[in-house]
């Protein structure tokens, strides 16, 4: 195996992706820089990847900046850090680093910074000779502006760059691989009256992330992959039981709009399904009737992750969800699990990811004891809350 097959090998584990237990009736849509894929933060990560209809904040740039528009805090920062597949290896991780600003009533600016250290990986030519031991890694990094159109919709548009380093400068044919790709999202929310004794509020979003150019690692060819452009949309509902006590429920559906891998024979001729090696707007549109099986096969590349969020006071909170993936497409289905505290300017949330199924003939699933951390500072109101402190202090 070449350097390069090695390395996106480890790129695609990184992702939990390519799991499945039958891999001949597998077929699993494999991009570049699947670590875009993977949830950042410890809320959405317990909620079963849920995201693009829950309540915003700082984190909202991964799965839908419209909903920016509508935070609350004035101006926040956030930092996430996710110890990645530590049943496989135990320096592999990502961190996020996101910020929001209210820039007026209506509209709202967000940065955010996603680096992916893949950890130290051995390098062995098509010789298998060692050419020593690296630190392959990637990063983005994203801009967007946020506002609203109405008293109850917003939208918003963001811009990324991504750069992958899988190689470290090793071999004369392979570079690191550059992309731009812009989010389009809506999101929609307004209290609802449909209980008596309930103050109740409905939500929904739709995002289309990562559409951009295609990644190419290598200098003397043409060959290009894909990144994972994504198609997220669901609702969510929430309940105001009482002063003291909130409920949320949520539900997203994905689709990764990537064209699916055809049938091919043995000279690489299209026996089913339709030719993959196409441009990033054709694959776009071809990945939604592409499919070799059919639309049977079109249905089970949707992936579904629903999520419960219960608050005490604004001030504690535990979540759970579930996500589900056909097994010819990743095979990932896992319960999540997450605790919450405010305090103050400070938040703090944890979440745990428990699979439900063995991704492989070992019986050990990649997944498993995935953590996720994230800590949240609101800026304003510690201004505030000291602007406070003097003032009682000069009284």
């Amino acid at each position: 195996m070449t350097k390069i097959k090695t390395i996106l090998l480890s790129c695609l584990l990184s992702a939990g992706l390519g799991y499945v237990s039958q891999a001949q009736e597998s077929r699993v849509i494999n991009t570049a820089v699947p670590a875009l894929q993977i949830a950042p933060d410890a809320r959405s990560g317990a909620l079963g990847d849920c995201g693009v209809a829950t309540t915003p904040d700082v984190y909202s740039m991964h799965w839908n900046a419209a909903k920016y528009a509508f935070q609350e805090d004035d101006f926040s920062i956030g930092l996430a850090y996710t110890p990645w597949l530590r049943k496989l290896v135990n320096d592999m991780n990502i961190a996020y680093l996101a910020a929001s600003k209210r820039v007026s009533k209506k509209s709202t600016v967000a940065l955010s910074l996603m680096y992916f250290n893949l950890g130290q990986i051995n390098f062995r030519n098509n010789e298998n000779v060692d050419q020593g031991t690296f630190n392959p890694n990637e990063f983005s990094v994203d801009a967007c502006y946020s506002r609203k159109l109405g008293d109850y919709i917003s939208g918003a548009v963001s811009a990324r760059f991504i750069y992958s380093d899988l190689t470290q400068g090793q071999g004369d044919n392979y570079k690191p691989a550059m992309a731009v790709a812009a989010d389009i999202g809506v999101y929609y929310q307004r209290p609802v009256y449909w209980f008596k004794t309930v103050d109740a509020e409905i939500a929904w979003g739709v995002a289309i992330t990562n559409i951009g150019s295609k990644m190419s690692y290598n200098k003397g060819s043409n060959q290009t992959s894909f990144i994972p452009t994504n198609l997220r949309l669901g609702p969510s509902l929430k309940l105001n039981i009482d002063d003291y006590n909130s409920l949320m429920f949520t539900f997203d559906l994905n689709k990764l709009l990537v064209p699916t891998p055809p049938v091919r024979d043995n000279h690489g001729n299209v026996l089913r399904g339709k030719d993959d090696n196409v441009s990033m707007v054709q694959g776009l549109f071809q990945s939604f009737y592409d499919a070799p099986d059919g639309f049977s096969e079109e249905l089970k590349e949707l992936t579904i992750g629903c999520g419960l969020e219960y608050w005490y006071n604004k001030v504690f909170t535990v979540r759970a969800g579930f996500f589900h993936e056909d097994r010819t497409k990743g095979n990932r289905r896992y319960l999540t699990f997450g605790a919450g505290l405010r305090y103050n300017v400070f938040a703090l949330d944890i979440s745990y990811l428990v699979p439900v199924n063995n991704t492989s003939n070992s019986g050990v699933n990649p997944l498993e004891n995935t953590l996720r951390f994230n800590l949240v500072f609101n800026i304003n109101k510690w201004k505030k809350d000291n602007t406070k402190l003097e003032n009682t202090k000069e009284m």
